[in-house]
This record gives C-alpha cells, structure tokens and sequence, in this order.
C-alpha cells in the first residue's frame, strides 16, 4: 500500500534529539505513490520495499544536514551519535520515528489507550484493553505513521505486536499496516522456543491470515498455505500428523481442509533412473 494516501511536496521539519541538544532543519520530497493492483500482492510488497529504500535515502539527507549544522556534536572518529529522530510535516504531525528505542510520539494511536478503545476496543471482545496492556509497541528501528497517527510501516528488530495480539515470538523485519493500523503484510524472521521461523505474510481483513509463504526451522516445514474462514489449502512439506494421522509427520504435498473434511494429495516420489 502506498507510504501515504497523497504525494507530499511540502517541507518537512526534522527534528534531531541527543542528552542535551536538539537540530531543526528542512526537507522537501516527493515520494513515488503509484497504485499498485491487489492482485499482485507479492509483486506489491517488492514495490513497497523498493520504496522503502528511497525513503532511507531521505532520512540519510535529514541525518547528513544534522551533521553540517552541528559538525561540534561528533566523536572524534566522525560518528554522530543521537538518541531518537522524530520527523514533521508541515502540519506539526509526528510522521517518522526512529531510535532504539523509537521515541514517542503524542500523536501516535498505539500508545494512546484512550483512542485504541475508542477505535479498536468494539471490534474486539471485551478483554481486549487488558489483553492490550501486554502486547508490544515499541521497536528498535523505524516507524512511519499517517497523520492521523496510525502505525502504517515498521522495520526494526524487534517489530511490534499487530494490534489484534501478540505474536507468537519476536520478530526481525518489516510489517505494513492499513489506514486502520491493522497490519495486512510483513516479511521477517521469528523466533519461536528458539528456532527461527522465516514468514511472508498477507492478511485479510483485521488482519488474519489469508495467504503466508513460510520456513520453519523447528520441524523442517516449508510451504503455503491460503486460509478463508475454515478452509485451507496448503502446498509443502509439513508434519500433516495433527490434522489426521494417515497424514505422516513427513507429508509432501497439497492439503485440502474445510469444516468437515480433510484431503491429501501427496506428491509421487520420482522414480530411481529418472
């Protein structure tokens, strides 16, 4: 999804924050928001990602004139050292963060428990603000934000929890949200009881899973898997044994499930000579 719903061509305040010293200057950019067709969800997140590259080259410009105008504020081996970066529009909206971890941000949805129930608290039963308090918000990396507030890109390790609950293990990567801030794709790499996980994921809407390319190192599976309500088609090797036993711990090929009923089509190992 595009990095905002508009093409931005008005400057755009940095503000550069150590212990003890603070650097305001200007930018203007004009990101490329073309619309890219849903169909081609996968061809979409090289798009943004090939996006994401040109905008760290305007966040290295915003660190690169902090430099200039403060040339007293590095080391002696050149290294200049701040303890977050948060950029403006010209509205006065926090719109970038950065740091480790990411600064506040007062305008920011995610950490202002008064708007996630206002916003989010009725799609949800009525533990979810406890359930809430646990999840993880923060990130050492960057986080983008519309200016309405919501989260719409993260890139750090870790990433934060999607709103809708707390991910299964921490996660290294990047993740993007909607104009609600539910997160729809994300690639990275989760940790899980201390094995790694390798995920591409795309949701459907309030963010579960509707399609997700995975590696799992704990039991050597690798496939896709796509998911409507109770159906699933998975392609791969898993271990198919949970599903039913005539699975096989070892099982390749294509699962079929709805609500009632479970199909296998296992692959024909190929022939010796062959």
């Amino acid at each position: 999804m595009p990095l905002w719903s508009r093409s931005i061509q008005e400057p755009v305040k940095i503000l550069v924050q150590t212990d003890n010293w603070l650097i305001r200057c200007s930018i203007t950019f004009n990101p490329d928001n073309k619309k890219i067709a849903m169909e081609e969800k996968i061809h979409k997140l090289e798009k943004q990602v090939k996006a994401l590259a040109g905008l760290s080259m305007i966040l290295l410009v915003a660190v690169v004139l902090a430099l200039v105008a403060n040339p007293s504020k590095v080391d002696d081996k050149g290294i200049l050292r701040v303890k977050g970066i948060i950029v403006e529009d010209s509205a006065g909206h926090e719109r970038i963060l950065i740091g480790a971890p990411v600064p506040a941000a007062s305008n920011r949805v995610r950490t202002d428990i008064s708007r996630v129930k206002a916003i989010w608290g009725p799609h949800f039963p009525k533990k979810y603000m406890e359930w809430y308090k646990g999840y993880n918000h923060s990130a050492n990396g960057i986080i983008i934000l519309d200016d309405n507030g919501f989260d719409r890109i993260a890139i750090g390790n870790p990433t934060p929890d999607p709103n809708i609950g707390k991910r299964i293990g921490p996660a290294t990567g990047i993740e993007i949200n909607d104009e609600q801030g539910f997160e729809r794709t994300g690639y990275g790499v989760l940790n899980v009881d201390g094995f790694n996980r390798i995920v591409l994921g795309l949701d459907g809407k309030n963010g579960t899973e509707a399609a997700t390319l995975s590696v799992d190192d704990a039991d050597g599976s690798a496939g896709l898997s796509v998911n409507k309500g109770k159906n699933l088609i998975y392609i791969g090797q898993v271990d198919a044994s949970g599903l039913k036993p005539e699975g096989g711990k070892n099982f390749s090929g294509m699962i079929l499930k709805d609500s009632v009923n479970v199909r296998f089509i296992e692959s024909q190992p190929e022939k010796a000579g062959k």
